[in-house]
Parts: structure tokens; sequence; C-alpha cells
């Protein structure tokens, strides 16, 4: 049987494929730091109880039928009010699409700009990106990043790209380095989209930034920025992709939003709802509801982050102390979101039984075999596969796990030659 060439060309998750491994492992009974997954662990990091009693308390009352296909009117409302004291953005409530967490409003983002042939640019790590630029046939351009910029990208590494370009895809706290932008790196971008934007032709598409900001309330010490806060007149060129599944450990709920010029999201709105893509009902009514009590998502935000920034702080102690005792490691300090990155530079190196590991998913997979611990490689986000740097991941391990993983990761780097 055939399919079609989209179908057959497309490439699976390499996050995926590492997670197979992982699980088969475990099946066979062996405990591993599973530091791959950008997701939490509920156990250990489970949802706020006001906003399950929520959810429960809509089912009780029977928000179980389609919702409206933007998102329901109540939470769209509450999402302008939280955007208007949080980040100073002034967006109405038709300005906003609801959607089942944020990949349906990426997918429909591109699909809403992106033509067959069109230009996106994104930096390289980036979450995903590659596999959206496949799926609408668009002519991809991954600009690679460096470890001095904390691997986010500058405008003048992006410049040369933009010309005729029409998507710019960037992602603040970034998934997956934890890294985030600063006031005059965004300003700096900014500065050149509009001045691109003005050299084009009436009638001539313009260049427009999607702002991943999902992770924008995670933030460590350090003020997130966006676009439209630094530069107003990106107003008319900026959708911004954000929601609840990370800031409150809520994944599997499934309620993202997306915000940016009417008429864009307008026509976001038909294809999210072509694709069936809405967030549950009752889920939608309850993150409403708890989303309106300021209070009370502070107090839980505030345990929230200082938890998962115990986890990084400590795995970011971990390789620094590796690192100073002279093994071929790094790490960048965490400033958001649930990541580490981190430098593992073992490639070309032996293990005990003779196997060179050619590349970083040999590394990756040594240290998961060896070591119990399992990474993310950043060749799995658009990077070459002879970068020795990693995606570690904090949701679904505890302080402890981690803390015990790092003299197995000492042994196993150790043994190698």
């Amino acid at each position: 049987m055939k399919v079609s060439a989209l179908a057959s060309s497309l490439i699976g998750s390499e996050i995926i494929k590492i997670g197979n491994e992982v699980n088969e492992m475990k099946r066979k009974g062996a405990s591993i730091a599973n530091l791959t997954i950008g997701d939490f662990d509920s156990s250990i990091y489970p949802i706020p109880t006001e906003l399950k009693a929520g959810i429960v308390e809509a089912y009780h009352q029977n928000q179980t039928n389609y919702p409206p296909a933007d998102g329901v009117l109540s939470l769209r409302e509450t999402v302008s009010d939280l955007l208007k004291d949080r980040f100073d953005l002034d967006y109405a409530s038709n300005s906003i699409l609801v959607s089942g967490g944020s990949r349906p409003l990426i997918y429909a983002t591109y699909l809403a700009l992106v033509d067959p042939g069109d230009t996106v640019v994104f930096p390289a790590p980036s979450w995903n990106n590659n596999h959206y630029g496949h799926l609408t046939s668009a002519n991809v351009i991954a600009v690679e990043t460096q470890a001095e910029n904390n691997f986010m990208p500058t405008a003048a590494q992006l410049k040369p790209h933009l010309k005729g370009a029409t998507l710019l895809a960037l992602c603040s706290p970034l998934n997956p380095t934890g890294t985030m932008f600063t006031a005059e790196q965004l300003e700096e971008i900014c500065d050149v989209v509009l001045e691109e934007n003005k050299s084009r032709k009436a009638g001539e598409k313009a260049l427009y930034i999607m702002y991943d900001q999902m992770y924008s309330l995670l933030t460590f010490g350090k003020a997130h920025v966006n676009p439209v806060g630094l530069r107003p007149e990106m107003r008319d060129f900026t959708i911004f992709v954000d929601g609840s599944s990370k800031c409150l450990a809520a994944t599997g709920v499934r309620v993202g939003w997306g915000f940016g010029p009417a008429e864009i999201i307008d026509k976001m709105k038909a294809i999210v709802g072509h694709m069936g893509a809405w967030a549950p009902k009752a889920e939608q009514v309850a993150m409403a509801g708890y989303f309106k009590d300021k209070a009370q998502v502070d107090t839980f935000l505030t345990s929230f982050k200082q938890k998962i920034q115990d986890s990084l702080n400590a795995l970011y102690d971990g390789f620094n102390a590796l690192k100073n005792e002279g093994f071929q490691v790094d790490a960048v300090e965490p400033m958001g979101a649930i990541y580490l990155t981190i430098k593992i530079d073992y490639i070309g190196k032996t293990t005990p039984e003779g196997q060179l590991l050619k590349d970083s998913a040999d590394v990756n997979f040594y240290l998961i075999r060896e070591a119990q611990a399992a990474l993310v490689p950043f060749s799995a986000f658009g990077n070459d596969d002879d970068m020795p740097w990693f995606r570690a991941s904090v949701g679904a391990c505890s302080l402890q796990d981690i803390k015990d993983m790092m003299p197995r990761i000492k042994a196993a780097l150790s043994k190698l030659k």
C-alpha cells in the first residue's frame, strides 16, 4: 500500500526513539533517571489542587459538549486579563485562540502563513520547527547558534536569511536550552524584522515572528521579554504561543492559547476547528476560574518554581563539579523552563568493550546503559550529530534522583578511553 509523499518522508521524533529505549530498559527492571521528556512526573509535580477540583466540578456541571471554536469566552477573557497584568500586553478576547496545548497553535500558525516553498527561519537548536517546516513544505533555514550566546540567536546571525522569508520562529525561555533572550538581543531582532517589512512592496507577504513563550512564567531571576512589549510596532507581525501546560505542570490537561493580529487568529481558528484540536470544555472552564485568582496562581508558582530550580541547580552544580575535576563536560546556568544545557564532550572516545562513540547519540545511549541516565542530544533539535551538547529535562525526576545519578555519570565517563 502506498502512502502520500509527505507521509513517506516523515521523520519520527528522535525524543520518542530515545524514550522507547528507556522504557524498554525500565520494563526489564532498570532504574533510569529519565531526563528526556519535556513533561512532568505527576507524582512529583501534580497540578494545582484547586485546578484539579475545578476540572472535576466542571464535569459535574456537565460541561462536556463542544467548546466554541476559538475557546470558552470566560477563558479568553481571563487570558486577556492575565496578559495585561503579567506582560502589559493588551489583547482583546477576539484576538485570542484556545486549543489543545501549544502544538495545534504552532501548526496552525505555519498553515495560516506559510505556502509551499516559503522560507521559514529558526534557530538550531529549537523544538520541532524542522518538522513543522516539513509538514508545510517550507524552505527551512536552521541558523546554528553558539554557546557564548547561550544558544539564543542574534540579529546578526538571522539577518542574512530573512530577505523574502515568511516566518521567523523564536522561543524564550527556549526549549531545549532553558536559556532566554535579553531585552537588547530581542530588540535587535525586532528591528531587523521591522526593517525587512518596510522594504517589502505593497501586497507582498510580510515577515512574521511566531513567538513561543510557553515557559514565560517559569523563569529564575531573569526578566521575560517579548517582541510587542519591546517594540509596539511588532504587534502586526507577531503571533504568540502560550498556555498552561508547563507553568502548571498541566501537560495532559491540554489547554493552550495563542494571540496576535485578529485577522490571522481568525484564520487559525478555522484551521484548529477543522483539525478538531480544541481543548476539552471542562478543562477550559476550570482554567478560567483558576487563573482569575492571581494570589492562588502566585502561591502555586512560588513553590513549583523553587522545586524546579532546586533540581536544575543540583544538575548544574553536579556537572560543574565534574568539570572542576577535569572531566570534559560543561553546563549553562539555568535561566528558565525545566531544561539544563549540558556539554558532554566524549565523541571519539572508546567504551571498555571497544565501541567507538561516533556521535552524540552514541554518547547518549552509552550513558543510558552505563549510568542509567537518559538525555537528549541537540541533534534531535536540528543540530549536527557531532555536536556534544545535550538537553536535560528535570520534570520527570526528583531532586534525589538527580543527586543519585551524578556519581553514576562520573563512573561511566571515567571508563571511557
